[in-house]
């Protein structure tokens, strides 16, 4: 039996050295699945989450449905679990501190926290607030108490606001204000994401998304990434096959492409194996 603070223990420790895939479920059965296919840990993810709710990503899920989505997925394996947790659902540098003290009741192992403001547009908060938010999470973080690891993502490049220079200015100064891991989702290639990973010293996060995604995990290691997150990739790969086969049933009335499911016996033993013993005290 897995206790919740041996979880957290093994999720800080797993951010000491090597490089591990992080993937994210977005539903208990999901979760279960990762866990039994070998993964060491887990985080949500808000898009996956979303499109589970009919919703659109990018600040339509409140922060009490992603606390509960969040405790659901500690539940549902012996894994530690971090939550991506947007901008925390608030602007306010002490807000944030709060969101930072609801997930660790949750028994969340660790979260992330993006500069990008919930409203038209997703712009990036100006500079000094920015980084005021990810110094009151460290604050918060740290007096947990336990392990708890904090990212803190700049997502100016991703969402087209600001350039690398910008994001690299920012991680570096979430660096010093006490974030434990840095990352710059999408960078333009490998070789942006090798100037990340050497502008800082603590752990980087990449996503095995856009241009990232033609490379292994060898390959990012190499190049010193610790962490690598998956995002909302694998459900955007569900989705696709949802729209393939209702494309084929319903333009061709054929039903040949669900051939390619998964059996239900094979399901079920992931299910089981993945559900594990975990202990959430």
């Amino acid at each position: 039996m897995t206790t919740l603070a041996e979880r957290h223990q093994r999720f800080h420790d797993l951010h000491q050295s090597g490089c591990f895939v992080i993937p994210n479920p977005w539903d208990i059965g999901s979760a279960r699945m990762m866990a039994a296919s070998g993964a060491v840990a887990l985080a949500t993810t808000s898009a996956g989450f979303a499109f589970t709710l009919g919703r659109p990503d990018m600040g339509r899920v409140t922060r009490d449905e992603s606390l509960k989505h969040a405790e659901d997925l500690v539940r549902a394996t012996p894994l530690p679990v971090s939550g991506d947790f947007e901008n925390g659902f608030v602007d306010a540098p002490e807000d944030v501190a709060e969101t930072i003290r609801l997930a660790a009741e949750v028994g969340l192992s660790g979260c992330s926290i993006e500069d990008t403001q919930m409203v038209d547009g997703n712009p990036a908060y100006g500079f000094d607030l920015a980084v005021d938010r990810i110094r009151a999470a460290a604050d918060a973080a740290r007096s947990l108490g336990r392990p708890f690891i904090l990212c803190a993502r700049a997502d100016g490049v991703m969402n087209g606001v600001y350039d690398l220079d910008e994001a690299i200015r920012r991680i570096q100064a979430f660096e010093k204000a006490g974030a434990d891991l840095l990352y710059v989702p999408v960078p333009p290639g490998a070789e942006e994401l090798k100037r990340v990973v050497q502008s800082v010293a603590k752990p980087v996060n990449a996503l095995a998304a856009g241009p990232l995604r033609q490379l292994t995990v060898p390959q990012l290691a190499a190049m010193g990434v610790r962490r690598i997150s998956l995002g909302s990739m694998i459900a955007r790969v569900t989705h696709a096959a949802i729209a393939e086969q209702m494309e084929s049933i319903v333009k061709d009335g054929s039903f040949a492409k669900l051939s390619a499911a998964a059996s239900g016996d094979q399901i079920n033993e992931m299910l089981a194996a993945g559900a594990g013993e975990a202990d959430d005290t």
